[in-house]
């Protein structure tokens, strides 16, 4: 049973948020009375994920956004202000995975594409909702890195570069604005059910029995098991963590 917050009167947003873990904290953060701004690539989507909040009786929108591209970005935050008069929440969801390559035989392509994502669009989304938050005085953030944010694996050094940026990227800003009321954490999911894993899976049908033999939990994740760990990340009951990547991952970089 999760904790119940009562994020009323205060706004979340969220990228990545048309599936998966994204839309799984989208919920949760309506679910806890906080309007929410719904952030995806695939916007369609996310204005239909915002209308099925809305009509369950709660506040959102759902917004069209590249985070790779910083214009983009700039523009979606200031529509959040905009429509809902603050910013309080974000979690900086949206990342991509690419094939897992040898490092010797990597496409240059998709490191770039990788990269421009995963480290750029989380620079520019935290740079735009600091810009806000430190005009409040008030706010948490909480970046989405991985447990190849933690560890290394084989074949997976371009994705795991950008997930250990990503911790960096938090404690630097952690450090920077915790005596300004903004606190900025991440979370390093392990394995979880998405579309994301779904994809992967399709490609390699042997790849989920090896992911499950190596969880100590002997399970993957559910998106909602993440969800839960970033609303604590940014409720009054995680007011002394700072800077701090948190693992959700059933044990598995405790080995």
């Amino acid at each position: 049973m999760n904790p119940v917050y009562d994020f009323t009167g205060q706004v979340a947003l969220v990228t990545g948020a048309a599936m998966g873990l994204g839309l799984a904290t989208a919920r949760a953060f309506s679910d806890a009375g906080a309007a929410v701004v719904l952030v995806d690539l695939n916007g369609d989507l996310a204005a239909e994920e915002a209308r099925k909040i809305v009509t369950s009786g709660g506040r959102a929108i759902g917004l069209t956004c590249d985070v790779a591209n910083e214009d983009q970005v700039a523009a979606a935050i200031d529509q959040s202000v905009k429509n809902y008069g603050r910013l309080d929440f974000a979690y900086n969801n949206a990342g991509i995975q690419v094939p897992p390559s040898d490092p010797a035989d990597e496409l240059v392509e998709n490191f770039d594409r990788i990269t421009s994502v995963n480290i750029r669009g989380v620079w520019a989304c935290m740079k735009h909702e600091l810009r806000v938050m430190r005009t409040q005085g008030s706010g948490a953030i909480v970046n989405c890195s991985s447990g190849g944010g933690l560890v290394g694996l084989p074949d997976q050094g371009s994705y795991d570069a950008t997930k250990h940026a990503v911790i960096g990227l938090t404690k630097s800003a952690g450090l920077k604005y915790a005596a300004r009321g903004i606190r900025v954490n991440a979370v390093c999911p392990g394995p979880m059910d998405t579309p994301m894993l779904s994809g992967l899976i399709e490609q390699d049908k042997d790849m989920i029995d090896e992911m499950v033999k190596v969880q100590p939990i002997g399970r993957i994740g559910r998106p909602e098991e993440v969800a839960a760990a970033v609303l604590w990340l940014c409720s009054p009951g995680a007011s002394l963590v700072v800077g701090a990547a948190l693992p959700v991952d059933g044990g598995f970089t405790a080995q």
